[in-house]
């Protein structure tokens, strides 16, 4: 185990912001494929493997590049300390969130080319739910995020509690679009 732990740390502190966006589609596709599997309980046959891919697409090219520059300009402008850790907090889930879940709802849509009209209406009827759901999740991870962890760590942090916010996002979203067809 502890061969992996010095491999994940040397690939991270070699190319931290590739190597960041990665994990990030491999994390984002994995809460997919536990959406479809546990949560939808879909067999293999009925697996999309198409959605799953269009979540590590999203991971990839959207959340993970976005992620990882917002770290560091916060960390920049806000610093360290716990005051800092605050500031940080409330300035991530008043600009952060609400961009990123948006950007989120679009792009998924937009990558499973789905038409302009359903990926309105889809966004009307699940953002404030989606958003309201990630207050009651987000703002305690960030606190302990900002506070314990390094700055190269804390997109790893946040994407493995992801799994799960994924899963959920995942799942939300898919059965907006299963009620629509």
């Amino acid at each position: 185990m502890s061969r992996i732990v010095k491999l994940y740390q040397s690939a991270l502190n070699k190319h931290p912001f590739y190597f960041q966006v990665a994990q990030t589609g491999v994390l984002m596709g994995t809460g997919d494929v536990f959406a479809q599997t546990f949560v939808e309980r879909k067999s293999w046959k009925e697996y999309s493997f198409y959605r799953t891919m269009s979540f590590v697409t999203v991971g990839t090219f959207l959340v993970g590049p976005v992620l990882t520059r917002w770290y560091v300009f916060l960390q920049k402008n806000f610093g360290a300390g716990k005051y800092a850790v605050f500031k940080k907090v409330a300035v991530d889930q008043a600009c952060m969130a609400p961009c990123l879940i948006a950007g989120i709802i679009t792009s998924l849509g937009l990558v499973q080319t789905r038409p302009i009209s359903e990926i309105k209406r889809q966004f009307r009827n699940e953002y404030k739910n989606i958003l309201m759901t990630n207050y009651k999740l987000w703002p305690f991870v960030q606190l302990v995020n900002f506070y314990v962890v390094p700055l190269n760590y804390q997109v790893l942090v946040v994407q493995l509690v992801a799994i799960a916010w994924n899963t959920y996002l995942s799942w939300k979203i898919d059965e907006s679009h299963d009620k629509e067809n």
